[in-house]
């Protein structure tokens, strides 16, 4: 059987990736890693702050690689399950910034198409947020935070958290970006900072490289490689003000990213990490022409 499937835009070009039934390899990696997830031991306040994170989320097919899976699996599995998640993903822009519905078990908002109808009915029902919500609330500012009461995470969130933390046990608020503006996210993530003390995690969702050109045209791949070089290099040197730049200091980046919204998370995990520059790559692997590169910081 064959699914088709696109990188991580909801209604982007597609490319055939082959597969046993949509899923399969998630299926199996529920069957195989589902008692070591529930007993993941929870964050406590003698481990330290968490540390924040970059996920290039990819879109359905990540559930169809095993690798993939196992690699997210893994890289939850290095820290301590923390007590609560706020992700931000490419997949929504509103300002001023607002809060996915923290009700447990809240539907998800399947914002793709073009798939087999089976992504459409993996649940992840997640347990219940308001907390979290609350604690955003008075953390982002004196006026109110707006709930949307109808949407779910989208899939640049849970995507990569059903293989994260595939128990659906972590309590989860998305948050919209305010901006494409990089220099907004970073001054966001700076405001979610102290959340990590409390054993909450900050998680960016993007692509380290989103570029659809190179499924037609193969020899682009060298722009996503040296953009992804290049990324690697300014995290290296903890050089937010390049991050930000990137439009006109990165090698590759109208092919990387011919527009902004796949990017702009790292900024929102830059500006959470006490330290720019102790980015660790947790993943490193190209795939279909583009870097799925994901990051951690402390």
């Amino acid at each position: 059987m064959t699914t088709t499937s696109s990188l991580a835009s909801p209604n982007g070009p597609t490319s055939a990736l082959p597969s046993r039934t949509p899923a399969a390899a998630y299926d199996d990696l529920l069957a195989r890693v589902l008692p070591q997830a529930r007993e993941q031991r929870v964050w406590n306040p003698s481990d330290g702050p968490l540390p924040s994170l970059f996920v290039s989320h990819g879109a359905p097919f990540t559930l169809d690689d095993p690798q993939w899976l196992g690699d997210l699996f893994d890289w939850a599995r290095s820290m301590p399950k923390p007590r609560a998640i706020v992700v931000v993903s490419a997949h929504w822009e509103r300002a001023p910034v607002a809060i996915s519905r923290a009700a447990a078990g809240t539907p998800l908002h399947y914002d793709f198409s073009g798939f087999h109808p089976r992504y459409k009915t993996l649940p992840y029902a997640t347990p219940d947020a308001t907390d979290l919500a609350r604690r955003l609330t008075g953390l982002l500012g004196r006026t109110p935070v707006h709930e949307f009461a109808e949407r779910g995470l989208d899939h640049g969130a849970f995507i990569p958290l059903m293989a994260m933390y595939p128990a659906a046990d972590v309590p989860v608020v998305q948050l919209s970006m305010p901006s494409l503006d990089p220099s907004a996210l970073l001054e966001l993530g700076a405001r979610l900072r102290p959340l990590r003390e409390e054993g909450i995690l900050v998680l960016g969702s993007g692509f380290m490289t989103h570029s659809f050109a190179v499924f037609h045209r193969p020899e682009l791949a060298a722009d996503t490689a040296a953009f992804d070089e290049w990324a690697v290099d300014a995290l290296a040197r903890g050089d937010a003000d390049a991050l930000i730049d990137y439009r006109d200091k990165a090698p590759g980046a109208a092919v990387a990213h011919p527009t902004a919204d796949h990017f702009v998370p790292l900024l929102l995990t830059v500006g959470a990490a006490e330290d720019p520059g102790s980015a660790v790559s947790a993943i490193d692997r190209m795939v279909m022409g583009n870097s799925t590169r994901s990051v951690q910081l402390t």
